[in-house]
């Protein structure tokens, strides 16, 4: 069990990567083999569901991922440094790539028009992470509806500055947002402690 757990893992880890560089819709299910190191009909062992079983666990696991990152970094009491840790994680994700690298949320949410299941687990992702980033503000003062407004805003304002920063090749896009959103987020985080 032991070494089909890891296979599998690396399947979807492989997912991710792959989806994040090239999308759902240009990533093959023998991308996604060869990427993992897996024996060829491995793929359907583990994902007996085929490219819509991947897609969507991959999604979720990335998601997942990255809402555990937001939440551990929320309970140091930071909002501001939890944004531009998000922010920062995107911008070495993109130089280590050389800009072919995105969110593979975004990915999901964009592409996959004959998966369903993985739109929805992307919109559950983005979801998530708004929800995390709420109730970190709201710990911070803000009422509860306004830090969701705040939340959402953040998460879109990150994921289109992705997309033009990666479209651009230049970390840009990245910088302005970070630099304008922690300084809003901070300006009422301060404001509401005063």
């Amino acid at each position: 069990m032991g070494r089909q757990s890891t296979a599998r893992q690396r399947m979807l880890d492989s997912a991710v990567v792959l989806f994040r560089e090239r999308g759902v819709d240009a990533t093959a299910l023998t991308d996604v083999v060869e990427h993992a190191h897996a024996p060829r009909g491995s793929i359907y062992h583990h994902f007996p569901g085929g490219k819509p079983q991947l897609a969507e666990e991959a999604t979720r696991r990335a998601g997942a991922l990255m809402g555990s990152l937001i939440a551990a970094s929320l309970a140091q009491g930071d909002p501001v440094a939890t944004l531009r840790l998000i922010v920062g994680f995107f911008r070495q994700q993109l130089r280590e790539s050389d800009f072919r690298s995105g969110c593979p949320i975004a990915a999901a949410a964009l592409e996959g028009g004959e998966l369903p299941e993985t739109k929805q687990a992307a919109g559950e992702s983005f979801t998530a992470w708004e929800q995390t980033i709420a109730e970190g503000l709201a710990q911070q003062g803000l009422a509860m509806d306004r830090a969701h407004s705040i939340a959402a805003m953040a998460i879109s304002a990150i994921e289109g500055a992705l997309l033009v920063a990666k479209a651009k090749r230049s970390t840009e896009p990245l910088d302005v947002v970070e630099t304008e959103l922690s300084a809003w987020v901070d300006a009422l985080l301060t404001r509401k402690s005063t």
